[in-house]
């Protein structure tokens, strides 16, 4: 799933301005969902979406239509675009986060989002009670996972995703214990859960990184680590990554760490599933 870091996504950086549509805009250009016009400091965004139907697959699809276009470029100013986006959707910041998160849960559990097979299968790989999600960002999955009734921890390198998972999971009355922790040090000891996941995170990270993250996965699980990444043809740079992945470089991963089994195959992008030494 496409990652937005609220941290580094600031209102009106780089001169991208997010706002409701307002009657008859004039001037605008217009595509499936935005209008937009350039501005003399940037460019300017209006959005037809409302706490009815906001949700995370509406956003992406709506702004990614922006940087094919090139109104938008790189993924600051997709971040800058869609944090302004989702928070001028209802009247309060508090209403659209809340209706994002509603949404977008709902959506990946009824199946009408693009990412639902991915959640799908990875709720099915998991193994025993308790879960770690590493790199939640805004904590989809192990929302999912906690309305599963399993035991869940979550953590994300960005202090506003962890923020914003820990009000969400009150307001839905669930429990995920959310923490701020870096995949290349995770600060939990060994044979902490049953399952560790890295869902749609390793193709962020650059090579030597990504072997430490799943080493730290497989010294922190005690049954299973489940990895999953997009396969692309070129790595999406306003989504943050830095990975052109195939099946075989998800074995060659898997080479270079020490685990006591490993399966690679594909569904809606690669997955490798691997074993602990127990």
């Amino acid at each position: 799933m496409p990652t937005v870091n609220p941290d580094t996504a600031t209102s009106q950086h780089q001169n991208v301005l997010v706002r409701p549509t307002e009657g008859d805009e004039v001037g605008f250009s217009t595509g499936a969902t935005l209008l937009w016009r350039r501005t003399a400091g940037g460019v300017e965004i209006a959005h037809p979406f409302t706490e009815f139907t906001i949700s995370d697959s509406v956003m992406v699809s709506s702004l990614s239509e922006l940087v094919e276009l090139g109104v938008l470029h790189g993924q600051t100013q997709f971040e800058d675009a869609a944090v302004q986006l989702i928070c001028s959707s209802a009247p309060t910041k508090a209403a659209a986060w809340r209706a994002y998160y509603e949404n977008s849960i709902n959506e990946l559990a009824d199946g009408t989002s693009p990412f639902s097979p991915v959640h799908l299968r990875a709720r099915s790989l998991i193994v025993g009670d308790d879960i770690l999600e590493v790199g939640c960002c805004f904590g989809f999955f192990a929302l999912a996972c906690a309305r599963d009734g399993r035991s869940v921890l979550a953590c994300d390198i960005s202090p506003g995703a962890i923020d914003l998972l820990a009000t969400a999971s009150m307001s839905l009355g669930l429990t995920v214990e959310a923490a701020v922790a870096n995949a290349v040090a995770l600060p939990y000891p060994d044979d902490h859960v049953d399952t560790v996941t890295l869902i749609h995170l390793l193709e962020h990270l650059d090579d030597e990184d990504t072997t430490t993250a799943i080493s730290e996965a497989l010294r922190v699980a005690r049954q299973r680590v489940v990895i999953a990444v997009p396969f692309e043809e070129v790595p999406t740079e306003h989504f943050g990554h830095l990975l052109r992945l195939t099946e075989d470089e998800l074995r060659l991963w898997a080479g270079k760490v020490d685990h006591a089994g490993a399966d690679v195959f594909s569904d809606h992008g690669g997955w490798l599933v691997l074993t602990p030494h127990g």
